[in-house]
């Protein structure tokens, strides 16, 4: 029962960031998104970046460069929460979202894998905002959490970004006659990322 009213959660909030898509501060509401989704925001940033560069695929590297760079504000937001506000936001943010035992595993992934943990999980569909408040949390260099996230975030976003716009029509086609089967796979990629931190 947990499990569908999260779900149905997640779904309206998927709807409300492509809603985003048809507004005149799209770019803007792009960076937003992406800075909050690294922090404490749970739908990741990809689904208006491609809703936008359906539009306009001639921007998909500037917009896949906004994401990025959005993304990568809200990384450092994500670790100044957890170095500074752990137990006044970032312990309620993990309790939100369920995830207190598995931040409690990120400790020991520190310290096994260092900053591959941020690298891994910036190009995966794993909660960012988790590995960014536990790298605040538990002192991961800074520098080097920030560099593995702009390459993490970057790759993934550019990677979207280029297909989008050096694919051409073929790959608009593609996503405008496959767009539902793609919201619902992206939905349940969202869905997935959350299930996966919490079996590890």
């Amino acid at each position: 029962m947990s499990t569908v009213k999260k779900e149905s959660w997640l779904r309206r909030l998927y709807h409300w960031t492509l809603s985003w898509s048809d507004h005149p501060s799209a770019r803007y509401a792009l960076f937003f998104i992406a800075l909050i989704e690294s922090s404490i925001f749970p739908i990741p940033p990809d689904i208006l970046l491609i809703a936008l560069a359906l539009g306009k695929p001639q921007w998909g590297m500037r917009l896949a460069a906004i994401t990025t760079a959005g993304s990568t504000v809200g990384a450092a937001v994500g670790y100044a929460i957890g170095f500074f506000l752990f137990a006044s936001i970032g312990q309620p943010i993990i309790d939100f979202y369920g995830l207190g035992t598995q931040y409690l595993k990120a400790e020991d992934w520190f310290i096994a894998y260092g900053v591959a943990i941020v690298l891994i999980a910036g190009f995966s569909p794993v909660p960012f905002k988790v590995i960014t408040i536990a790298a605040g949390a538990f002192g991961l260099d800074f520098m080097l959490f920030m560099l593995a996230s702009v390459v993490s975030r970057g790759a993934r976003f550019f990677l979207v970004g280029a297909l989008m716009q050096w694919g051409g029509a073929r790959v608009r086609n593609f996503v405008e006659k496959h767009f539902e089967w793609i919201t619902i796979g992206a939905t349940l990629l969202v869905i997935a990322g959350f299930i996966t931190i919490s079996l590890l």
